[in-house]
């Protein structure tokens, strides 16, 4: 009786070191993070504003990675994928066949929007997956940033 008195109350004064570890999915998004940031991509928290015709569980704020453009790089623009291998612009008309949208199609689906700015572009994605996925992106932020 008393051996499983002691045993209760070490199960009591353990039980909440359980919740300090990481679970599955936090451990999973930690190596995805650490891979792009050792790939030389930038990540943050950013909040979103998302577009009301986009999927209404995206998070915000949501991790978005970035990379620096060359002072050189014109053009800014965005584009979203409210469906997998589907993007849009801002009035939802679909990116034409070009390059830039093979580019956008080899990013994973959980990638929901891709955006070049003045001095860097950025992709706000999900972070499902693995390292293979951190490594597609980084090669199409690397491609994109230097145009």
């Amino acid at each position: 009786m008393t051996v499983l008195i002691v045993v209760s109350i070490l199960a009591v004064i353990l039980s909440p070191l359980a919740w300090l570890r990481p679970s599955r999915k936090q451990s999973g998004r930690m190596a995805c993070r650490m891979h792009a940031r050792a790939l030389g991509l930038g990540m943050q928290l950013a909040p979103q504003q998302w577009p009301y015709w986009m999927p209404a569980h995206l998070p915000t704020p949501a991790a978005q990675y970035h990379r620096p453009r060359p002072a050189t790089a014109s053009g800014e623009w965005t584009w979203w994928q409210p469906e997998p291998g589907r993007w849009v612009n801002q009035w939802r008309e679909d990116c034409p066949p070009s390059p830039l949208l093979d580019q956008l199609r080899s990013l994973p689906p959980d990638v929901w929007k891709v955006q070049a700015e003045r001095r860097m572009v950025s992709a706000i994605w999900g972070e499902g997956g693995d390292i293979d996925k951190a490594e597609r992106l980084d090669r199409v932020l690397r491609s994109l940033a230097s145009t």
